[in-house]
């Protein structure tokens, strides 16, 4: 929808003031209700039906998007998308960390997550592609074109899904028995305090019981609302004054520097162990993108801050929710519904960050920018708290068992 904006789907929906941007925000609302209950249920039914059904939902909503035909109808769609969305990405990190260690998960959540920002990074090509060469052709718009078009594919790739997916460690059918139970004690052993499975809604008490699961989701609420740029970046870019192909062009380096920066980071963060420094390093390079966004009106400059921040943010959130699953895997049940929250509450940023980048403030988008390195300093004081608060842990475990050889990792 991003891209659509630069076509003509506000002309063609008649979309007025603010419209645009609540269209942005609806999604989230539906986003955000399925993902604490969908991870409830991840322990109780098959994840890769489950996971692969509600792919080919999305999927399917998401291209019947090209038959809107005004602003309502749209908000629906959108509204239903968002809750048919809701299960995959909270349930996909819960599935990684049931397979990966401390030191392995942030990487392959940022490997995960890499195809978000390539998606970011061509879907400005491909929609070039599109506009150029099927706008208006059997009487649809470019914009209807490019949801028919990805719509379609990914009800392909939902299909081969349903026999891809494994269900967890002990059901992997590629993997032999004595295989099996290795990947599943590898992640028994790797994991602090570890106790025995327990209920669906024992693991929900357990999580919101934990006040660092609070914690952990004020500091993703505040690295999602520093990252709201992620729904306008076309129409920041288009400020530049370039014409709408050039724009979508445009909008490809900076998330392609971002897919990089993040495997880097978090390799980085997963190799040393380390969560804290890792964070306030990438933080602090956003906040210098988001001010000299703001702070000049030359084009190049602006562009170099569009990479920096955008290429400097996107690791932290991988190094976050593996902090979260590290830190809170005490059981499976636990870690489910304690990643849930986390995404949740983070995401809860999307209801509301798009007011904060109305076309009227173009072309710094002043306000944006000012609140983002306010959120993303705010992310620092956050883990900086979270490595005070484990460090206090970790000298609890050490003072009641001597032996103890397995610490939160900080």
């Amino acid at each position: 929808m991003v891209n659509g904006k630069l076509n003509s789907l506000s002309e063609d929906l008649n979309l007025q003031g603010t419209q645009y941007n609540t269209c942005v925000s609806i999604l989230f609302v539906g986003y955000l209700l399925g993902q604490v209950p969908s991870n409830m249920l991840l322990n109780r039914v098959r994840p890769a039906w489950y996971m692969s059904g509600f792919m080919m939902a999305w999927a399917i909503v998401s291209t019947l998007n090209c038959l809107v035909k005004d602003y309502h109808g749209l908000l629906v769609c959108r509204l239903v998308l968002g809750i048919v969305e809701s299960p995959f990405y909270p349930g996909a990190l819960f599935m990684i960390s049931q397979f990966y260690n401390r030191k392995e998960v942030t990487t392959r959540m940022a490997i995960l997550y890499t195809g978000n920002m390539l998606a970011s990074a061509f879907s400005g090509l491909i929609a070039a592609g599109v506009f150029a060469g099927l706008d208006g052709s059997h009487g649809l718009a470019g914009w209807r074109w490019l949801f028919l078009i990805q719509g379609v594919i990914t009800v392909g790739v939902a299909a081969v899904a349903f026999f891809l997916l494994p269900n967890s460690p002990l059901q992997t059918p590629w993997l032999n028995q004595e295989e099996r139970v290795l990947a599943h004690e590898r992640i028994a052993r790797d994991t602090t305090e570890k106790q025995d499975g327990t209920s669906t809604w024992t693991g929900l008490r357990e999580a919101c019981m934990d006040y660092r699961t609070w914690v952990f989701a004020l500091m993703c609420n505040l690295h999602l609302s520093a990252n709201g740029f992620k729904n306008f970046m076309p129409t920041v870019v288009k400020t530049l004054g370039f014409d709408s192909t050039i724009t979508l062009v445009l909008t490809c380096p900076p998330y392609l520097v971002a897919t990089f920066t993040s495997i880097a980071v978090s390799w980085s963060s997963g190799r040393f162990n380390e969560r804290t420094w890792h964070i306030t390093i990438s933080k602090a390079l956003a906040i210098v993108g988001f001010a000299v966004g703001c702070g000049t009106s030359s084009i190049g400059a602006r562009y170099f801050a569009m990479i920096l921040f955008v290429g400097a943010t996107y690791g932290v959130n991988n190094i976050n929710i593996a902090w979260v699953a590290a830190t809170l895997g005490q059981t499976d049940e636990k870690k489910a519904v304690a990643i849930a929250i986390t995404n949740t509450l983070g995401n809860l940023a999307s209801v509301y960050t798009p007011y904060l980048w109305p076309d009227s403030d173009a072309p710094r988008f002043a306000m944006a920018m000012y609140c983002s390195i306010g959120f993303s300093a705010g992310v620092v004081i956050v883990a900086w708290l979270m490595r005070v608060i484990l460090i206090r842990e970790n000298r609890k475990i050490r003072a009641t068992n001597s032996e103890a050889i397995n610490f939160y990792a900080y």
